[in-house]
């Protein structure tokens, strides 16, 4: 088998994949939105939280309220954004919405979280952090969950200077608010919502960072020397890494350095440490490394 072929079946199996997860995010939002969500009279994140607002005032199901407002949206950022996201999106978006259809009529209420107005931030947490894992997964892989995703995606995209997690804040915040009044009965406002709203929305965005920065964290050492050889040597054989080197040249003293950077994991931090002490004239810095990418050869 060529090359180009053995390319090819990967990339194959790759899409696959890829969108099987968006399938199983699907059906995973929409058990979460059935088990957590409905019952407890708040409106998660977005759009979707529109929805849940539009079930509980009108009795419209989510499920049909998802396919109004997601599809002619997913269509836009086909043409608009990307094919590939909006494609994605799409598929999400439908299986979430029949899902949830499939599941209203099955699910018993014995199986759902009903909070009953006591301890409501019990399913808020759980349905936040189910959220947030599936937009982390989501946005991994090039797709979303529709709604303000879609429209912070566009909004960041014509205007690049807006950051895109703030435009879906200030959307997500426009949500909270109109949660005051769907979930107010009497003429007497319920502040209740609101805040449970944002909470969702902190522990979603909270979550879904914690997935989009991955779980290959590491750490660069940045080292000024004039001992590059013997440095190298101390990580090679007993870091069991390898660094890159460069030459620079002292502003001041105009002296000559070597300038050598080394991506360790976070247990080799203190012996790392401990290697530049050993040698004068050196200098070093450390930054946080959020994730890894590439393969090099591994050092034995």
């Amino acid at each position: 088998m060529s090359d180009l072929t053995k390319q090819g079946c990967l990339f194959n199996k790759k899409t696959v994949l890829e969108y099987l997860l968006v399938v199983l995010m699907g059906m995973l939002l929409a058990t979460s939105y059935i088990l957590f969500v409905v019952k407890n009279n708040f409106a998660p994140a977005g759009l979707n939280g529109v929805t849940v607002m539009i079930q509980y005032k009108l009795d419209f199901s989510v499920g049909f309220a998802s396919l109004i407002i997601n599809v002619p949206l997913c269509v836009f950022a086909f043409f608009k954004i990307d094919r590939k996201f909006g494609i994605r999106t799409l598929v999400f978006c439908l299986v979430y919405s029949l899902f949830y259809l499939f599941l209203q009529n099955v699910v018993t209420e014995g199986i759902q979280y009903n909070a009953q107005g006591v301890d409501t931030i019990y399913p808020v947490m759980i349905s936040g952090l189910i959220s947030g894992f599936i937009y982390g997964v989501l946005f991994r892989i090039s797709a979303s969950s529709g709604g303000t995703d879609i429209i912070s995606k566009y909004v960041s995209k014509v205007k690049p200077s807006l950051n895109f997690f703030w435009v879906t804040f200030a959307l997500n915040a426009v949500v909270a608010f109109s949660s005051l009044f769907v979930y107010s009965e009497g003429g007497i406002f319920d502040y209740k919502p609101v805040c449970l709203c944002l909470l969702y929305c902190f522990i979603s965005s909270f979550m879904g960072n914690l997935m989009l920065k991955g779980n290959k964290q590491a750490y660069q050492f940045v080292i000024v020397t004039a001992h590059p050889e013997q440095i190298e040597d101390e990580i090679i054989h007993n870091l069991r890494h390898s660094a890159t080197r460069l030459q620079g040249q002292g502003i001041y003293s105009k002296q000559e350095k070597s300038v050598l950077f080394c991506v360790v994991n976070k247990h080799q931090i203190v012996d790392f440490q401990n290697i530049i002490k050993k040698y004068p004239d050196t200098f070093t810095y450390v930054e946080t490394v959020n994730e890894t990418l590439g393969n090099f050869k591994k050092i034995k």
